[in-house]
């Protein structure tokens, strides 16, 4: 029945993103003037971390990573892969996120999303009393909705909710991820230099066990600089899985976002 649903979900963004196409393609075949191409986009960021960490511990790596979030498509969907790296160079996480924005107003917005995910680790195997190593992939599908309501121009609140199935034998069968957050963003600090604060309250269960946590995220950039520092913490408040009573971890990255039309 998960997969079912799952596939559903991803129908639905396919079915939805083509009847949008075909609206505009009849509006453009009636129109007897030049009107606004489609705008696309190729943009993301690449960052470093001291500790990479996930808040789902299934996909925490817990060392030194590098990560590659990159997202092209057009003002509605977008495909929005994550590739992430120990500093070793070996594989922690691959995630092929495809989301559609379903309403952009500018006081409600609602976006859906689905992905396959490939989750890595190290395994040691005893071949005739040599230690060798190899790395295990596990497959995971996921879907996520996400509300946010738009308080100011600074200040928007709202709620995250994924769902991720394991696919794999050994995998976490099924994860729900439901959060309570908000953004704070163009805190003043110095001159061109900003603080964007985003605090949440989260719900996590995976399988039988479940917990609530805490955590928050700082970022600070400079006006007009594709650079930026930022730093996250979390701590649980009751959990019964198990993981570290409190992580954080920093992060420096560089972003970038180019956009264009068709000819």
């Amino acid at each position: 029945m998960k997969a079912r649903k799952l596939l559903f979900i991803v129908c639905t963004l396919i079915i939805v993103q083509l009847s949008s196409f075909a609206q505009s393609n009849d509006t453009l075949g009636k129109a007897k003037t030049d009107t606004v191409k489609p705008e696309y986009h190729f943009s993301g960021f690449i960052s470093a971390t001291n500790n990479g960490l996930s808040f789902i511990p299934t996909f925490s790596l817990g060392k030194p990573a590098t990560i590659f979030n990159l997202s092209m498509g057009g003002s509605k969907l977008s495909f929005d892969p994550e590739f992430r790296f120990s500093m070793e160079g070996r594989p922690w996480s691959f995630i092929f996120w495809w989301r559609y924005k379903l309403v952009n107003d500018k006081k409600f917005k609602l976006n859906l999303g689905a992905h396959p995910a490939l989750s890595f680790s190290t395994v040691e195997t005893n071949v005739n009393g040599n230690i060798t190593k190899s790395i295990k992939a596990v497959r995971y599908a996921a879907t996520e909705i996400v509300p946010n309501y738009v308080l100011s121009k600074n200040l928007t609140v709202g709620i995250y909710y994924l769902y991720s199935h394991g696919l794999d034998v050994g995998a976490t069968n099924n994860t729900h991820f439901f959060t309570i957050n908000s953004s704070i963003s163009n805190i003043k600090l110095l001159d061109d230099v900003y603080l964007k604060f985003t605090p949440q309250l989260y719900y996590l269960k995976m399988d039988a066990r479940d917990g609530y946590y805490a955590s928050s995220t700082f970022t600070l950039n400079k006006k007009n600089c594709p650079i930026s520092i930022s730093g996250v913490a979390n701590k649980i408040i009751n959990s019964s899985i198990p993981s570290k009573d409190f992580v954080w971890n920093a992060t420096i990255a560089y972003s970038f976002n180019n956009k264009f039309t068709r000819k």
